[in-house]
Formats: structure tokens, C-alpha cells, sequence
């Protein structure tokens, strides 16, 4: 049986009697959290708990648990992260190994409090003119760097029970603007987007499921990819990806028009979810009844991930901060 398709938040540490009565009704497909929700562990794990007997099922929460600039888990719920591409140039030639545990460690933690979707890796790859919002966020500046690195942090969070989401593809290495704020517009030639942009997202077409970038590609269309059928096409066709696709939020300022008309616009153009974060209960109706319930295709893509979320390792977190830390030194073989 299908479900909403959309991914929506609370407002606040705990679910009101309204936002209960609205999530029974509306069936959406998962939930996020951000910092205005998270306040104590045991608060933390209360929430987790009403969202999914709100809709009477084990639905996914999502969480942008990066590290760095993009934590909404912080000290004492979690460990405190460097951004990302500074840790990944800390570690050296260790970086792979560094990211999946670190990666690992993010994971258990996100576990103890019933989260279990993170929103990484970001395997966008960044030129000297990427907008400062997102450069420190990436793991390297080639795409090799992105690949790889980007492998090694959704395997060290599928081994935690966590799963993945890859973002923002087809890419947004190429934005000047920082699609919280502006709409976009890369201009660069199909041969450049293809063998750069495109193709760390072509070697993790396997991950179970992804985040689309707001961002115009003018070689393709005029409109951003989240709601742009011929982008939709690239990444299911050229990048090779059918994992499930939701868009990134749709109240960032990248996008235009109602929120009703783009929840609608994206799903039409191929989306399998929308995701609506920091809007009113009202502005929540509106796009869970636009999105309407998620297709059988879309479906049976989201069956495909929440598969996956039971194959967690058994591992104890000190043990592996400890073989981290030891990495990081230089010293212990892991």
C-alpha cells in the first residue's frame, strides 16, 4: 500500500495534538529533525517514538548529520565534527578508512535516538567559484575524491544501521549561488557536466536513494532539476540511478511559485518524494495533498531502501572512536 509522498517536519521538541491528527491523516512518507527539535536524549528518542505512531509504522527520520557547519546533533548527543573536507585532508591517505569510521561513529549515534536516514554523502564537486555554502561540506575537488570518499561514508553508515542519502545529484559543484537564497544557473557544456559533475553520482548510482539539486543546467533545460523532466531523465538514464528520489527542500528560495505547484511540478517531472522543512501546518496540508501518495513505482523504490536499514553491524562505538583516533594518529592498523 502506498504512502504519502512527501518528507515533513514538527515544530517543535514534541508533536502537538494537531501535527498528530495531520501526520495520521497525511501518511507522509518520513519525517526530519532539525536543532529546534532535538533538546535532550530522552526528549529526542519521545519524539522519534510519536512520529512513527503517528502514522502507525516504522517510517524513516531523516537528519543533515554532515559534521561541520551542517550537525543538527551536537555535544552531548553526538560528537562534535570538523567539516568535512578539512577532515578528509587531516586524514591524508588515511582518508578512506577516516570517513568510514567517522561515518560509523555518526550512524550508532544517530541510532540511540531512533534516527535512521542521513542526509550525506554530498559528493558534489567544487571549482574555485563554488558558493562558500557548500565548499567545505565536499570531500575533494576531483571526482575520483568525491567517488570514493563519498563510498566510504555511505558504507560506514549503512554498517550503523543508517541509510544514506547521496546529494545533490546531478551536482551542484558548478552553482555560484547558494540555492537556500537564489536560483542557480550553471552554463557549463554537457562533455564538462558529464565527466565531472555527474560522475561521482554515476559511480554511487547504487546507493538506495538521493537528493536532487535546486540548480538550472542550461546544456539541458531552463528549469531546475527538481522539477525539470529532462534532468529527472539524466539521472535515471545517463547517471543510471533508481534508488528513491526526493527533492531537496522545496522552501529554499531556489524555487518559485506556490508550494502546491512545485510539489506538484516535482513529482510530475519524476521525483519519488517531496521534501517540505521550516513551513506552517497549513503550508504541510497544502503539499501533502499536491504530492498526493507516492506512486507504485516510487513505492517499490522506497521498499528497496527501508530494506536495507536492518542490516546494521554489531559494534561497539568506544571500539571504534578508539581505531579512529588511532588512525588519526598515525599509529594501530585498522
Amino acid at each position: 500500500m502506498s504512502v504519502g509522498a512527501t518528507i515533513l517536519d514538527a515544530e517543535g521538541l514534541r508533536l502537538t495534538a494537531e501535527e498528530k491528527a495531520f501526520f495520521r491523516q497525511a501518511d507522509p512518507f518520513g519525517f526530519i529533525l532539525f536543532a529546534r527539535n532535538i533538546d535532550s536524549a530522552d526528549q529526542l528518542t519521545a519524539l522519534t517514538g510519536e512520529m512513527r505512531e503517528a502514522v502507525g509504522r516504522d517510517a524513516p527520520i531523516l537528519i543533515d548529520q554532515e559534521g561541520g557547519r551542517v550537525q543538527r546533533l551536537r555535544p552531548p548527543l553526538a560528537r562534535e565534527w570538523e567539516p568535512p573536507l578539512d577532515f578528509a585532508r587531516q586524514a591524508g591517505p588515511e582518508a578512506t578508512q577516516a570517513m568510514y569510521l567517522r561515518y560509523l561513529i555518526t550512524a550508532l549515534e544517530l541510532r540511540r535516538y531512533g534516527i535512521d536516514v542521513n542526509c550525506a554523502p554530498m559528493v558534489d564537486v567544487p571549482r574555485a567559484t563554488t558558493h562558500e555554502f557548500l565548499t567545505d561540506r565536499c570531500y575533494g575537488t576531483t571526482p575520483a575524491e568525491a567517488a570514493g570518499l563519498g563510498r566510504a561514508v555511505a558504507m560506514g553508515l549503512m554498517a550503523g544501521g543508517v541509510l544514506p542519502v547521496v546529494k545533490h545529484i546531478p551536482g551542484h559543484g558548478l552553482a555560484t549561488a547558494d540555492s537556500h537564497l537564489d536560483l542557480p544557473v550553471v552554463s557549463a557544456p554537457v562533455e564538462e557536466l558529464d565527466t565531472v559533475d555527474f560522475a561521482p553520482f554515476k559511480v554511487l548510482n547504487d546507493l538506495p536513494m538521493a537528493m536532487t539539486a535546486h540548480v538550472v543546467y542550461e546544456a539541458f533545460d531552463d528549469q531546475p532539476a527538481t522539477l525539470s523532466p529532462r534532468m529527472i531523465q539524466v539521472i535515471r538514464n545517463d547517471i543510471g540511478f533508481d534508488g528513491l528520489l526526493m527533492t531537496d527542500d522545496i522552501s529554499m528560495k531556489a524555487l518559485s511559485g506556490s508550494y502546491a505547484d512545485i510539489a506538484s511540478a516535482s513529482i510530475d517531472a519524476g521525483c519519488d518524494v517531496v521534501l517540505l522543512c521550516n513551513a506552517t501546518l497549513e503550508d504541510r496540508r497544502t503539499v501533502a495533498d499536491a504530492a498526493g501518495q507516492m506512486s507504485h513505482i516510487a513505492q517499490d523504490r522506497a521498499d528497496r531502501a527501508l530494506a536495507l536499514r536492518g542490516q546494521a553491524s554489531e559494534v561497539d562505538i568506544r571500539t571504534v572512536e578508539e581505531k579512529l583516533e588511532a588512525l588519526l594518529r598515525g599509529r594501530g592498523d585498522v
